[in-house]
């Protein structure tokens, strides 16, 4: 039986984090699915397409990899796709807490799914999309934040 995990996420932008969350967990598992999280309630810097097309570009090196959006209950998405594990990822212990809720919600929702906490590299630790936008729409350096592909695709959309 193959082990399926599902990476969840708005990844508006995806950031350096999520790519080593993403090359972490695919070396954990046979097959990890990426997702991007359609929520209509939130306003983003980019849409489900574009964001998926964002993960593709900045993946290409990763194999046994996946990449869809979804809209319903990620424990649900999770059970739907034949998945094992949810991966989440933690920057600090500011997370733990949400994260943990969460993990006990979709544990709730579906038993048979567990959720895995893994931690970006310590150099990453501090990188969200909300702040990406923030220091690029003020026109800061964010190369050291983002994939060049995400870099250039935030540039283009705050200059139009």
């Amino acid at each position: 039986m193959k082990k399926i995990a599902l990476y969840p996420g708005t990844f508006d932008p995806v950031t350096l984090g999520h790519i080593d969350i993403i090359k972490r967990a695919a070396n954990l598992f046979e097959n990890l699915m990426v997702a991007v999280a359609d929520n209509p309630e939130k306003t983003a810097l980019f849409s489900v397409e574009e964001r998926m097309e964002l993960l593709r570009a900045s993946l290409r090196d990763v194999d046994r990899i996946s990449i869809t959006s979804f809209s319903n209950l990620t424990a649900k998405f999770a059970k739907s796709i034949g998945a094992t594990a949810i991966i989440r990822g933690l920057r600090a212990i500011s997370d733990f807490e949400f994260e943990f809720q969460m993990a006990l919600m979709n544990r709730q929702i579906e038993p048979d799914v567990e959720t895995v906490f893994l931690m970006p590299k310590a150099k990453y630790s501090y990188i969200s999309s909300s702040l990406v936008k923030d220091i690029a729409k003020r026109g800061g350096d964010i190369s050291s934040f983002v994939p060049p592909a995400v870099e250039e695709a935030i540039i283009k959309r705050f200059r139009a």
